[in-house]
């Protein structure tokens, strides 16, 4: 297996250039990877010393690695931090924001051999940390090759993954890992199901993260202006199949604004759902002063997860296609948040406990939304749910206290 899967990732570095061509997703993953081994080289010639390596594989998977990161450098203020991404979707909006605890942001190269030779030889690190998932088996394994402590942080692992369901080849990445830092329960059953026994249940340091954002939220005095005294509603990462649902609301409900932030800032999806709204609209970055208007459309990268500081309600997207975006963002304000019906609600359990917990409401259509939106409206129903909000998330955060607890136990300095 293991030759099959190495063949498989030369046959992608030959035919990911072609693919580029005529695919501008596929360009900016290719391109973006060209030049990582020397930026890595650059990096260190000018910044010995111990760093501390995470990876991540999108913008989701490195806001849980924030409240750790942020603990690990407060405690050793000389170590370098290094954030490596897979997805473009968290490095271009990433690399080129100031990030105050980390000293270097880049691609992970293609695993190959070869690369991880490289990457890991040449970035030199004393810790690694993988965050959630995305596990790359040479990468594993040079890093254990040279003895570096290796970490994963925040698993919630499933029954039908492949490393639960046979021996071999990907089973043999979990036992790369020194110590694994779980969720939930479920998933340290399944870790003692196949033998790996170093493992400890911390919690999700997403709650931490969203409890950190909501007590020092961005300040927008200009949203604060337009929001003009009246109850605001965000729509956060929404899709085109989210929109579809909710345009019709927006043209129904006029006791609110919406502030609407697209997952995607290209323009011509969010100039589309313009031209279907009956309402006034402006763009966050071309607004005017004072220019008065119903809907604020966000076109710019980095302000959600503050902007639900203004919403009453919150809607977060993804639901209906490949995955709902992070729904804890609005409920660590205390702001009950409604998202479309989940195609594959296993892998956002999350989802499943915000509605037990009443803080949570899954929509299927336009009627549905437009009910669940009408029950809301009743003050008791609502402060029920700002609290079981509240509520969810004070009983949740802790997790990067626990995991600095163990790692006093395995790392040297740390």
């Amino acid at each position: 297996m293991n030759w099959m899967y190495n063949f498989s990732m030369k046959l992608a570095a030959l035919f990911l250039p072609l693919a580029a061509l005529f695919s501008s997703k596929i360009r900016i993953f290719w391109q973006g990877r060209k030049d990582v081994i020397q930026a890595v080289r650059n990096f260190r010639t000018f910044n010995p010393g111990n760093l501390i390596w995470f990876h991540v594989a999108s913008l989701g998977e490195f806001e849980q690695a924030k409240p750790l990161i942020k603990a690990l450098k407060k405690r050793n203020p000389t170590h370098k931090i290094a954030v490596s991404f897979f997805s473009p979707s968290g490095f271009e909006p990433t690399k080129n924001k100031p990030q105050k605890e980390v000293d270097f942001i880049c691609y992970l190269p293609l695993d190959t051999p070869q690369n991880a030779r490289d990457f890991v030889g040449h970035l030199n690190p004393s810790y690694v940390f993988f965050v959630k998932y995305d596990l790359w088996n040479n990468f594993l394994k040079e890093i254990k090759n040279h003895n570096i402590p290796l970490f994963l942080i925040s698993a919630a692992f499933r029954q039908d993954q492949v490393y639960f369901s046979r021996q071999g080849f990907f089973r043999n990445q979990i036992f790369f890992f020194d110590h694994i830092f779980t969720q939930n329960q479920k998933s340290q059953k399944l870790l003692d199901g196949i033998g790996f026994h170093a493992h400890t249940l911390a919690g999700d340091t997403r709650f931490d993260r969203v409890l950190q954002t909501a007590q020092s939220a961005q300040e927008f005095p200009e949203i604060y202006a337009w929001t003009g005294g009246k109850p605001i509603f965000v729509l956060g990462s929404v899709w085109q199949e989210d929109m579809d649902i909710l345009i019709p609301l927006i043209n129904k409900d006029k006791k609110y604004k919406w502030i609407i932030a697209p997952h995607s800032m290209d323009l011509k999806p969010m100039k589309l759902w313009q031209s279907q709204i009956e309402r006034t609209c402006t763009f966050y970055s071309n607004r005017k002063g004072n220019q008065p208007s119903e809907i604020l459309f966000i076109d710019n990268v980095g302000m959600l997860s503050s902007l639900y500081q203004f919403a009453r309600l919150a809607y977060v997207g993804g639901g209906f296609g490949k995955g709902l975006h992070n729904i804890l963002e609005p409920l660590g304000f205390g702001v009950p948040v409604l998202f479309g019906k989940l195609q594959n609600d296993r892998k956002f359990p999350e989802a499943k406990i915000s509605q037990k917990k009443g803080c949570g409401f899954c929509v299927k259509t336009m009627e549905e939304l437009i009910d669940t939106v009408e029950l809301l409206e009743d003050r008791g129903r609502y402060e029920l749910a700002v609290k079981a909000a509240q509520t969810w998330v004070a009983e949740n955060v802790g997790a990067t206290d626990r995991i600095l607890n163990v790692l006093k136990k395995s790392m040297r300095k740390a």
